[in-house]
């Protein structure tokens, strides 16, 4: 499959252990890249718009690796929205437990920005999931945070963890782009790159 990438240098620009292990399901060769890239956004544009942003100006970062036209990187930015909002990171425990109970018994949105870029061309494109959190205990927020420490995830929750286990009623959309990475989007992408 993806005979199209065959002979191409893949590359994923990201930190995130997750899109790793996505992008590996898909049966991808790929070196993997990171660094530090100013996530500042401009003011007045809509989170699908930030997703985007975020994902092109990591691609932006990168694009000195691309030697010749064997290589391809790939670039993602997730963001949690819950009634509009945008939930980062959390910093800490406090505030991971504040996400929790904001998410706690409600419908929040996914959204991850992706970036496919060589020489020649550069796409870019977004994908959205709702996702249903069952009213959560005091008890199941703090033996969540206190056994998986979710502070390096947007909106302090990883669906593939246990609180998606427990919490999660019901998701409209891709599961994996609630992971980071949309995969069967990404998979009809590159088949056409």
């Amino acid at each position: 499959m993806l005979d199209n990438l065959k002979g191409k240098h893949i590359i994923l620009a990201s930190r995130s252990p997750r899109r790793r292990y996505l992008l590996k399901q898909l049966g991808l060769e790929f070196t993997e890249i990171s660094g530090e890239v100013d996530e500042t956004i401009p003011a007045g544009i809509t989170p699908d718009e930030i997703a985007r942003h975020l994902s092109e100006k990591k691609a932006s970062h990168f694009e000195e690796l691309i030697k010749d036209s064997n290589h391809v990187i790939i670039t993602a930015d997730t963001l949690v929205l819950i009634d509009g909002q945008i939930i980062g990171k959390p910093d800490g425990y406090e505030e991971a437990y504040r996400m929790l109970r904001l998410l706690s018994g409600k419908k929040h949105q996914v959204v991850t920005g992706v970036t496919i870029c060589s020489q020649q061309k550069r796409l870019t494109f977004t994908d959205w999931s709702d996702v249903y959190f069952k009213e959560l205990s005091e008890e199941e927020i703090h033996y969540y945070l206190k056994h998986y420490q979710p502070y390096d995830k947007a909106g302090a929750y990883g669906v593939q963890e246990w609180i998606g286990y427990i919490a999660i009623t019901r998701i409209d959309g891709s599961y994996f782009n609630v992971m980071g990475l949309p995969l069967q989007k990404l998979y009809e992408e590159l088949r056409k790159f």
